[in-house]
């Protein structure tokens, strides 16, 4: 299941029909009136779904029922410039979420916290070293663990990991302030991150983060005066990973191109066409399929095989 906001609304879309073509929402929630939602989680049999607020995390029935509702105290009077994120754990039942507090104005540092997705009480939870404003969260498919990266605008990136113990949140930060994560693969062997300065793209193994590859500008046949790294693509399927650049032409007319990579080599296997309508506009599904968004805001799943 994935979710998609459009026209206010919450839809979510069952992936496991592979159906290709413009995909048809199986769920609409219109959430309250007051709550801003900015991310959201949908459970695999559709009988919850999850929403953060710029102050709380709700989680709902389809009919818009309110099963709980979890604070982020206190308060903030700041509107902008913090969105907490969440994702759902694969076997439902725990909902990881970032709270970036320091921009909220709470006066305490950001936190990383893990919900009872049934209950909405707090399994764990971990104070981070960042400002952050927002934050992508990855889950592993089969160990339990959890990416998260975390946006700290111009003071650059800071990429965590993280599982439940019996004790509490067990927290691991990897080395750098300065790649954005963008994708884990299929099989969880692998995760894909972009140079912050969008100098270079980068493969880690899964979980220490060990350089597999990397590659700069000019391996994809773009002089770095001209061109750079975006911070978008992910892995096609095991095997492959799209990577996009960007770039201006003498007129100042931006141009975006995205090219297909060997997973494990790094070798460049040529341009990939994912007939979306920006640098961002694909949204990899790890099985040889993709999505970009129509122009009503529903996404499109493609595949080239």
């Amino acid at each position: 299941m994935i979710t998609r906001l459009v026209d206010g609304r919450i839809c979510a879309y069952d992936l496991a029909a592979e159906d290709l073509g413009r995909l048809s929402p199986v769920l609409v929630w219109s959430p309250a009136p007051g709550d801003d939602v900015v991310d959201h989680a949908v459970a695999a049999d559709l009988r919850r779904l999850y929403g953060t607020t710029p102050d709380a995390v709700v989680c709902v029935t389809p009919d818009g029922v309110e099963v709980w509702r979890s604070g982020l105290e206190p308060g903030s009077a700041r509107q902008f410039a913090h969105r907490p994120g969440c994702v759902l754990s694969p076997d439902g039942r725990v909902l990881w979420v970032y709270r970036p507090d320091v921009m909220a104005g709470r006066g305490r540092p950001d936190q990383w916290v893990a919900l009872d997705a049934g209950s909405g009480a707090v399994t764990a939870q971990a104070d981070l070293r960042t400002a952050g404003h927002g934050g992508v969260l990855l889950p592993h498919a089969t160990s339990g663990q959890v990416l998260l990266n975390v946006g700290e605008g111009q003071d650059g990136t800071a990429v965590y990991r993280a599982s439940l113990t019996g004790t509490g949140l067990d927290l691991f930060q990897y080395p750098w302030d300065d790649r954005c994560l963008i994708d884990l693969s299929p099989d969880g062997h692998r995760f894909m991150t972009v140079n912050h300065d969008q100098g270079d793209m980068a493969v880690h193994a899964f979980p220490e983060g060990e350089v597999v590859f990397t590659l700069s500008v000019d391996a994809f046949g773009h002089e770095p005066d001209d061109a750079c790294l975006e911070w978008s693509g992910g892995h096609l399927d095991p095997d492959t990973v799209i990577v996009t650049v960007v770039g201006q032409t003498e007129d100042e007319e931006e141009w975006f191109r995205h090219y297909r990579v060997d997973a494990r080599s790094g070798r460049v296997r040529g341009d990939f066409d994912a007939h979306g309508r920006d640098p961002y506009d694909i949204h990899p599904l790890g099985d040889g399929t993709w999505l970009t968004t129509d122009p009503s805001g529903h996404p499109v799943r493609w595949t080239d095989s």
